[in-house]
């Protein structure tokens, strides 16, 4: 199987104007997973699908994700008078991360036996730009799984809407 770099370059490619990043993984296990944009999510999926190198035919499963909104610590080095001398000092800068809501796919060959690839859909917020596309067109079985992230969010809230998303 290819590396997730060259899936990501074919995208690229074969997509025009999709938005794709590679999304490190600190835990032990390292997985890395491609982040697309909303807008581009089912071209993308379909591509994942029919594509002959890949044949990602299975969503093994499909989980949502709440990411609060949180501030994000730096440390920057900064040049600053220190006793009449300029000097390089660190500082830690605080950035607020406003929080987002995501949807992650776990996809698999089970004609070529190879994966997973995992993709993730994020909103722009958690306010009032909450909608995402449904990938359930392109793999069949994440149905109930994004009607299950649906209820997880509507729970936690309110205002979110079905229109064409889960």
């Amino acid at each position: 199987m290819e590396t997730l770099e060259q899936t990501k370059a074919r995208l690229e490619a074969a997509v025009t104007g999709a938005r794709l990043d590679i999304i490190p993984n600190e835990s032990p296990a390292a997985q890395r997973t491609l982040l697309v944009d909303s807008a581009h999510a089912l071209q993308v999926a379909r591509f994942l699908r029919d594509d002959g190198q890949l044949k990602l035919d299975y969503a093994s499963n499909v989980t949502g994700v709440d990411w609060l909104d949180t501030v994000l610590k730096e440390k920057v080095k900064i040049k600053k008078v220190v006793d009449g001398v300029e000097k390089e000092v660190e500082e830690t800068v605080e950035k607020p991360r406003p929080g987002y809501l995501e949807a992650v796919y776990h996809l698999y060959s089970m004609e070529l036996k190879h994966g997973p690839v995992i993709i993730r859909m994020r909103t722009e917020n958690r306010t009032d730009k909450i909608e995402l596309p449904s990938l359930t067109p392109i793999w069949r079985g994440c149905e109930f799984q994004e009607r299950e992230i649906f209820d997880l969010y509507a729970w936690s809230l309110p205002s979110i809407r079905i229109c064409g998303a889960f």
